[in-house]
């Protein structure tokens, strides 16, 4: 005999009942959503709305794998090093240096008029004062000492000193003697580096600075001799007073100059040979006798 459908179904239904409340276990129909999940389940190949696919980044995000959100924030950059401070200006030359450096810094505050003494070669008193005025005026510590920063700033207001500059009131290296020089008792007397040797049979006794006349009364060059010695001479041309004159041409003479002495080689003579030193040439005048050789060249 057959059985009827309905009849199957409905015994399957209650054994299934009975199973349920003998196990306590709940019965999921296929296709429904397992305990602790929500929603409705994702159709095959389809994604979850919110979830990205596997191996797929959502747009706007990194794509470094591995990289956690962080990762994708931009960086903060990092503050610069702050730059090492400045050097301390170093002191080139201060009070009691000597050299030719020390006479090139006195004729540029010559140029600009903080020294009005001839360059020496010897950072002095007045040279302290000068630096300490031109510092001053510059908003530069007031030390009085040539540091680094004071001399480029002195260098910028500047020119390179000519030679008769750095020598503006003497101090420069005799020259090397004319051979005419060489022989017996001879004032020895150089143009070019405005120096007069005097000379007993080659050898130097002493050394001093001069300078001569101007373009329009120049001095004489060639051989002369001393035909006249006048301790307290006035010039009767000029009436300036010429101390210690002893003639050589016409009334060219070698003599003290009290102007040499003050203003060095910023003005000149009427053709005689002038010199700055007064104790050099009263030594000079007691030695020399009338008749002694002079040498004027270049």
């Amino acid at each position: 005999m057959r059985i009827p459908v309905m009849w199957r179904t409905g015994a399957v239904a209650t054994t299934m009942a009975a199973l349920v409340a003998v196990s306590g276990c709940t019965v999921q129909a296929v296709g429904t959503p397992a305990e602790g999940t929500t929603g409705a389940q994702t159709p095959a190949g389809q994604t979850p709305a919110g979830k990205a696919p596997a191996g797929k980044t959502p747009a706007g995000t990194a794509s470094t794998p591995g990289a956690s959100p962080d990762d994708a924030k931009p960086s903060k950059p990092k503050p610069k090093p702050a730059a090492p401070p400045a050097p301390a200006p170093r002191t080139l030359w201060s009070k009691g240096d000597r050299g030719r450096d020390v006479r090139e810094l006195q004729a540029r505050l010559r140029q600009v008029f903080w020294l009005f003494e001839g360059p020496t070669g010897t950072y002095d008193g007045s040279t302290v004062t000068a630096v300490k005025g031109f510092q001053g005026k510059r908003g530069l510590p007031k030390t009085g000492r040539t540091d680094t920063v004071t001399w480029q700033r002195l260098r910028n207001m500047t020119r390179e000193p000519g030679k008769w500059e750095l020598y503006a009131s003497g101090g420069q290296p005799a020259a090397t003697p004319d051979p005419r020089c060489l022989t017996g008792r001879v004032l020895c007397v150089s143009k070019t580096s405005r120096t007069l040797r005097w000379m007993i049979d080659g050898r130097t006794v002493s050394t001093m600075d001069v300078r001569f006349g101007s373009q329009y009364t120049p001095t004489r060059e060639g051989v002369f001799n001393v035909y006249f010695k006048s301790r307290h001479h006035v010039s009767t041309i000029y009436d300036s007073p010429m101390p210690y004159a002893m003639f050589f041409s016409g009334g060219q003479a070698v003599h003290y100059s009290s102007d040499f002495a003050a203003t060095g080689y910023y003005g000149a003579s009427h053709g005689c040979v002038n010199v700055r030193d007064e104790g050099k040439i009263a030594a000079l005048f007691s030695q020399v006798r009338n008749g002694d050789k002079v040498v004027v060249y270049w």
